[in-house]
């Protein structure tokens, strides 16, 4: 039996993608996340084998770098992207991240359940909509245009503090992302002034404006 998280922020989404699944053999819907940072954290308390991923779960850490963290620390489970993003920029980076398959919200059940059998089998899945080209599977397969290249400093960044940074940008108080994050308030301060002297920020702004041009967060 395949344990499945999924990832959206809709609780609706969330309750009719678990309807569907569950109908499935072998497949159970073990927990539900409503952004990122409850998806990473879901994908060990629950030990998911896959996760349905939305890109877009605002406000909060973008869904690419979601897609990237988890792929980073659990590189076993699979990952399905369901996005109504049909960009292909959006679908190269998403496979580039660590995604095994990339679904789009306005297909058929089917696409979905195609591609968490795939996953499940260690297949990667494109949607059957999506039409890939040569370059798009050059791009996907680019090592020079990793995220974490992209993104001046970020890769100096540690997991706990990649985990701080959106919430710091969107406004949480030290208690509020220490609630959040099962830490304690020094501890997030401590983050926080890492953060700032690594990557050479004076004050939130500098932050925000980060975050945003880097498009680690969504609003």
């Amino acid at each position: 039996m395949y344990k499945v998280l999924i990832a959206d922020d809709h609780a609706i989404v969330r309750s009719g993608l678990s309807f569907l699944i569950n109908q499935q053999p072998n497949f159970e819907v073990v927990a539900q996340a409503a952004n990122g940072n409850e998806a990473y954290f879901e994908v060990e308390r629950a030990a998911a084998d896959l996760i349905v991923l939305d890109l877009n779960m605002p406000p909060g850490e973008s869904g690419l770098m979601t897609t990237k963290r988890i792929h980073d620390r659990f590189p076993k489970v699979g990952i399905v992207i369901l996005s109504m993003h049909e960009e292909q920029d959006y679908i190269d980076k998403a496979m580039q991240n660590g995604a095994d398959s990339y679904v789009l919200k306005s297909s058929s059940d089917t696409e979905l359940l195609n591609a968490l059998k795939a996953v499940a089998n260690h297949q990667t899945y494109v949607d059957q909509n999506i039409i890939l080209t040569k370059n798009d599977v050059a791009e996907i397969n680019s090592k020079d245009n990793d995220v974490n290249v992209k993104i001046k400093g970020y890769a100096d960044l540690s997991n706990r503090e990649r985990e701080v940074l959106p919430l710091i940008a969107l406004g949480y108080s030290n208690k509020e992302i220490a609630k959040k994050l099962f830490i304690s308030i020094k501890t997030v301060e401590a983050h926080k002034a890492s953060i700032n002297r690594k990557l050479g920020f004076k004050n939130r702004v500098d932050l925000v404006h980060y975050a945003l041009h880097n498009g680690l967060i969504d609003f």
